[in-house]
């Protein structure tokens, strides 16, 4: 595909990375150049210096002929206008636009997205998936990584193994063995900062973050056998009351099943006001989060959890161990810059949310070529997990695993057979209309999608 996408700050760096790196014809658009000639020297892309909703940059570009454009400017306005130009001067059949303003999203219920209004295929809101993201990492605490599949019915969780994990040793063979019911595999770990798909024979040790794939219903099961314990959270302290605070507060409060008592801090003092007059039972306090005796006014040492979702990275990380180290027994950060991703263990900070990878998962589930359903990446972009239906003629239906050539790297997870989860085995038989889960390290996500594609006949 040819494929122009607008931006080159950190999602649309990501994006084109992943996009020319599985062979699809690439260009950057941004105004600044420096990222531009970045992109190109680093990148198999083509790049274009100038405002990308200017129609002769989205011509130099190449959009008289591209197959989509993604509009990842910084600017919401930019981003619509850019649509906009692709689609009524170029024809350009796929647009997606990064969207950040609530007022911009709260307007895709009256139909202002449409050919005939303004011309935006998806729209994909940062906030709104990093919102998502949080509250998935409180719903399971021990885990420093969690997704949901297959219809809520498959999850996918991201553990760090302690010295009293009790499977440390075995290999995964035995594991399967041993626990003959569980619907559970492990599908990746990270050992040494290396990422890496296990094979029946290799063995888990302690300091292993390990992905494992397992059936909703065998969850606490599941992390039980891995040593974890799941709690429910009663009290939450959120700091940052922007949108993303304010989303996770919103959506706590509407909880029926168990309420969640929540207090938000937020150091902006007109957005603090805001977020009260949108919260109902919510606490809002104005102040600065790394301050001890306004955390304690949040009652921090009674609390199961913090967020830190501010737009620093900094004052979420301190914020955080400040938290720990008033007994607080969760913390979970928002960090943007990678680089400061491998400083959670040294500073026993729980999990982390990556928004870069949240926004990046949610435009390539929108990308992908085939029936993929949805797109999680993992990590700094180091592997993929997809959901993907299997159409009548794509290279693997009627297959049973063992014929089906899958590269080194690439695993098969949870499938959905007629409403069934199953675990495959070696035996499994891939059928029309089964729903299929894999664990991808990036550079073959390529293959995963060629035995997806059907052939031309199906048409």
């Amino acid at each position: 595909m040819k494929i122009i996408v607008c931006g080159a700050g950190q999602v649309g760096w990501q994006i084109a990375r992943h996009l020319s790196g599985e062979r699809n014809d690439v260009t950057v658009v941004d105004s600044n150049e420096d990222l531009v000639r970045r992109a190109t020297d680093i990148l198999d892309v083509q790049g274009v210096t100038g405002f990308a909703s200017y129609p002769d940059v989205l011509e130099r570009a190449g959009a008289e002929d591209a197959d989509m454009i993604i509009a990842a400017t910084h600017a919401d306005e930019v981003n619509m206008v850019t649509c906009q130009v692709a689609h009524s001067i170029f024809g350009v059949r796929r647009k997606i636009a990064r969207l950040r303003s609530r007022s911009y999203l709260d307007a895709i219920v009256s139909d202002l997205y449409r050919r005939d209004h303004l011309p935006i295929d998806v729209v994909i809101s940062p906030e709104q998936a990093v919102a998502e993201a949080a509250l998935q990492r409180l719903s399971a605490p021990v885990t420093f990584d969690i997704e949901s599949f297959l219809d809520n019915q498959a999850q996918l969780m991201g553990l760090h193994l302690d010295d009293d994990c009790p499977v440390l040793n075995t290999p995964l063979r035995q594991l399967t063995d041993l626990f003959s019911t569980l619907r559970a595999q492990v599908v990746g770990v990270r050992r040494d900062d290396t990422l890496f798909t296990p094979g029946a024979q290799d063995q888990l040790f302690a300091g292993d973050q390990i992905y494992v794939f397992c059936h909703s219903d065998d969850m606490d099961r599941t992390l039980e056998i891995f040593g974890k314990a799941r709690t429910r959270q009663k009290r939450v302290v959120i700091v940052g009351g922007g949108n993303v605070g304010l989303a996770v507060a919103q959506a706590l409060e509407k909880r029926v099943e168990h309420r969640v008592r929540v207090k938000v801090i937020e150091k902006n003092r007109a957005v603090a006001e805001r977020a009260a007059e949108a919260l109902e039972r919510t606490i809002v306090l104005n102040g600065d989060g790394l301050d001890s005796d306004l955390l304690g006014e949040a009652g921090i040492s009674k609390a199961d959890a913090i967020l830190c979702v501010t737009d620093d990275d900094k004052t979420n990380l301190l914020t955080s161990v400040r938290a720990k180290s008033l007994d607080c027994p969760m913390a979970i950060s928002l960090v943007n810059d990678p680089a400061l991703i491998p400083l959670m263990g040294p500073l026993s900070i729980d999990a982390y949310i990556n928004p870069r990878a949240t926004t990046v998962s949610s435009i390539l589930r929108h990308v992908r070529h085939g029936r993929v359903r949805d797109v999680y990446s993992i990590g700094d972009g180091e592997a993929e997990v997809l959901e993907a239906v299997v159409l009548k003629t794509a290279q693997m239906t009627g297959k049973q695993v063992r014929d089906i050539d899958f590269p080194e790297g690439v695993l098969m997870g949870p499938v959905n057979k007629r409403g069934r989860i199953i675990i495959p085995t070696a035996d499994t038989r891939v059928e029309e209309g089964d729903i299929v889960t894999f664990f991808a390290l990036s550079p073959e996500v390529p293959q995963i999608e060629r035995l997806l594609q059907v052939s031309i006949d199906y048409f």
